[in-house]
């Protein structure tokens, strides 16, 4: 016992000096949280807001192995029955069993408390900042490193991060025990749902969703379920009731993204969707998606859709004029979720592979006519959105002797679908230079140059959620339809876009032109197309467009070579 006191003794003067000491940032926080109303649970069962506390275990970031043993902070003194022990998630991740622990609950109250950690009612919701701004506090994250016996300059390094999960001092049975959300988890699997059945709200809701990743990392992924409602086990096991601190010295451990949900184009207006479903959204139990990418964030209100259906909600946005990867976070707020809370986005540049400049002694005497290459086309697309309406139905309500009674309205929400659409027509067409001077019609010399018009229309019923036709890329035969391409320029907006060659800097006049190369075989020359970026909710229209005009000889038989006149 004395040692025991001494250690504690310790702890209480190394949280001491964070009330006194200038405290700086080391770390960067990754969780976010959420939560609901509560009920009043029962004399056997039942929760007060505030018995609560954190688990804080040390992982090496490389291996995800845990180092340290966790360690408990609290605000409160309680008088726990049984736990189970001081067992990480990460180690319940990787295998360890669950064992009731009735030895006494070792705690330990920081000088500086704690802030609120799980939502209630009564004490109102819990600041993430707040949670954030606490466990990336240089002062705590030294006196985290004293508790665990970790060297402060070794926990910051960058080689380990904190694992933070939250912790609920729960009423069960009549005796008091304290759980994170993991045990909680695996403590109801193992009772065959005996916890969940009379303590839903806080073991599987608030204290789940008080914490959850933002970014995945450690082998957990990011959260993009709903931020309220009770939770299933294998939810909670896989991706809830953790936080984790990062330290800045450490780029944030990110999956190697082989596959991307969406690729666009640089500077293109687009539209992104994700479908959401689960229970029935309505006016009275409405839905709402946030959507979070590029340090901005839209909400969309107003998702209906009614039990067993679905409801595709979606929003508009540019993206960067640079190439980059990015990711997408996808919230949902209210009964439903979504299967996609983070997307993974690439955005390319069509406008960095432009050909050479042609010159009069090229040669490409192994040259043969390749096929034309096809893309992805899609012309049409159609969606549909709920508009919910409520079905009166009235019931007479009969009173007593005195009270003549009373109509109820009992009625329900019922659902209609308005059906959306949009349709993309396009038209390729290349002319013969008018510097081309012994061009007739659409023949012309090799070594000459041609221009090149995409005329294009869109048409919906759903114009805020259709965009125009933006982009139009050519390539050419001359490079096998690969290697080299032109984006070409967008010369107005909207759905009647139309696209041209950009003004060629290898063009003497400045000439909107593409120079065929002076050793192209006579006979047929067929540029190909890809007009792409016409976004709707149900995905991208594009189209595949070819022109050809004819070859016949070369510029060098424009030019005749003679000698000078004698004087």
């Amino acid at each position: 016992m004395k040692q025991k006191k001494y250690v504690f003794f310790t702890v209480s003067i190394l949280l001491s000096l964070i009330l006194s000491i200038q405290v700086y940032a080391v770390g960067d926080g990754n969780l976010d949280g959420g939560g609901g109303s509560m009920g009043q649970g029962t004399s056997q069962n039942s929760w007060s807001p505030g018995n609560e506390g954190v688990r804080v275990t040390v992982i090496r970031a490389e291996s995800h192995d845990p180092v340290t043993r966790p360690i408990d902070l609290t605000n409160k003194h309680p008088n726990i029955t049984y736990s189970f022990g001081k067992v990480s998630k990460m180690s319940y991740t990787k295998g360890s069993a669950l064992m009731i622990d009735t030895n006494p609950y070792e705690y330990v109250n920081p000088a500086q408390p704690l802030p609120r950690i799980i939502s209630s009612k009564s004490l109102g919701q819990a600041n993430i900042e707040q949670i954030k701004s606490y466990f990336t506090d240089e002062q705590v994250v030294r006196s985290i490193a004293g508790l665990t016996g970790m060297d402060f300059d070794t926990l910051v390094g960058g080689e380990y991060r904190l694992l933070l999960e939250p912790i609920s001092f729960l009423k069960f049975q009549g005796t008091l025990i304290a759980v994170t959300a993991t045990e909680a988890a695996l403590y109801d699997e193992m009772l065959s749902g005996g916890l969940r059945a009379v303590l839903p709200t806080v073991a599987f809701q608030n204290l789940p969703l008080s914490m959850f990743l933002e970014t995945p990392d450690l082998g957990y992924p990011a959260w993009g379920g709903p931020t309220s409602g009770i939770r299933s086990n294998s939810e909670i096991k896989s991706s809830l009731g953790l936080g984790i601190v990062r330290f800045r010295d450490v780029p944030p451990e990110e999956p190697e993204i082989t596959t991307y949900d969406y690729e666009y184009r640089t500077n293109t207006e687009v539209i992104t969707a994700v479908e959401v479903s689960g229970g029935q959204s309505d006016p009275d139990h409405p839905v709402s998606v946030t959507f979070s990418v590029g340090g901005r964030s839209y909400e969309v209100g107003e998702v209906y859709y009614p039990s067993g259906d679905s409801q595709l909600a979606w929003i508009r946005w540019t993206t960067p004029e640079q190439p980059q990867t990015m990711t997408m976070t996808v919230r949902v707020r209210g009964g439903g979720g979504t299967s996609k809370g983070t997307l993974h986005i690439k955005v390319v540049d069509l406008d960095e592979n432009p050909p050479p400049d042609p010159n009069a002694d090229d040669r490409n005497d192994g040259f043969t006519r390749p096929s034309v290459p096809s893309n992805a086309e899609v012309t049409s697309a159609s969606w549909g959105v709920w508009r919910p309406w409520w079905r009166e139905y009235w019931v007479w309500h009969s009173g007593d002797e005195d009270d003549d009674g009373y109509w109820c309205d009992h009625g329900w929400w019922e659902f209609d679908l308005d059906r959306y659409s949009a349709s993309l027509t396009a038209d390729m067409r290349i002319t013969t230079d008018e510097k081309s001077p012994t061009a007739t019609g659409r023949t012309m010399k090799s070594g000459y140059g041609f221009q090149e018009k995409v005329t294009t229309h869109v048409s919906t019923n759903q114009s805020s959620a259709v965009t125009s036709a933006q982009n139009a890329v050519t390539y050419f035969p001359e490079f096998q339809y690969e290697r080299f391409w032109r984006l070409l320029e967008r010369m107005n907006g909207g759905y009647d876009m139309t696209h041209e060659f950009k003004k060629n800097g290898y063009s003497t006049y400045e000439r909107r032109t593409h120079f065929t190369p002076i050793w192209y075989p006579d006979g047929r020359y067929t540029p190909y197309t890809w007009l792409l970026d016409c976004w709707t909710p149900a995905g991208m229209l594009s189209m595949n467009l070819t022109d050809s005009i004819t070859i016949d000889g070369n510029l060098w038989s424009d030019w005749h070579i003679a000698p000078q006149n004698p004087e």
